[in-house]
């Protein structure tokens, strides 16, 4: 399987890699910077460095043998065993990681399961199960920009499946599922107690990195499924 960099340094933007296998579907390295399309964050662009050029990746996916770099239409694949240098589109990647760490200072914010999300480089959305009133839009981004002006740090750690399961609070999704059955769950802190939850994203290293953000739009999406939207404000 793939060695994934990303998930103990989000912000390693290269690396040198082996290819394990080629196709026009995917190419599959030995180890990546490249995130794969999951947990409602999209994956990473980029290009794989070769002795005979680029390859742009367009897409980067889950697989069954690893994590499947997906080329250009008509690209020239690198050989099986070559070695390639993996660069991620780094500005795309790191506006995901603002909107993504955004997002969980939001589930802080917001009672209510989250039903459903879409991480975004322009703009992002989250679904709650909301029973009474929902949020009035300018408050909630008045108590978002105070947690992001706080300047939380963020801590990546990890407990083990038998703990999650006993305490299933610690996802407050509905919709997606954290990754069990290695033995041990990937978990994202921000401060103290703002907010603690199974997550395995790519996230910054403070609230302080994302930035200017607003709640642009509270959509009914059902009798009790509130939509928020959140937009860069800057």
């Amino acid at each position: 399987m793939t060695e994934e960099i990303f998930r103990h340094d989000s912000y390693c933007r290269e690396c040198e890699a082996t290819v394990v296998s080629s196709g026009p579907d995917g190419i599959v390295l030995d180890r990546t910077v490249f995130y794969p399309n999951g947990g409602g964050q999209p994956g990473d662009q980029g290009v794989l460095r070769t002795t005979a050029g680029d390859v742009t990746i367009v897409d980067t996916l889950k697989g069954a043998n690893g994590i499947r770099h997906v080329p250009v239409e008509g690209a020239d694949l690198p050989a099986i065993g070559s070695q390639v240098t993996c660069a991620i589109d780094w500005a795309r990647r790191y506006r995901h990681m603002r909107m993504h760490s955004c997002m969980h200072v939001l589930c802080s914010l917001v009672e209510g399961a989250v039903t459903g999300g879409q991480v975004g480089a322009e703009k992002s959305r989250l679904d709650f199960d909301i029973p009474g009133e929902r949020p009035d839009k300018e408050d909630l981004t008045a108590r978002l920009m105070a947690v992001v002006g706080a300047n939380h740090p963020l801590t990546v750690s990890h407990i083990s499946d038998e703990e999650l399961a006993a305490n299933p609070d610690l996802v407050r999704t509905m919709s997606v599922s954290p990754p069990t059955g290695a033995g041990q769950v990937r978990m994202i802190r921000i401060g103290e107690d703002v907010d603690f939850q199974a997550c395995g994203g790519t996230h910054l290293k403070s609230t302080g990195e994302i930035g200017a953000v607003r709640v642009s739009k509270i959509e009914n999406k059902g009798k009790q499924n509130r939509r928020i939207n959140i937009v860069f404000d800057d």
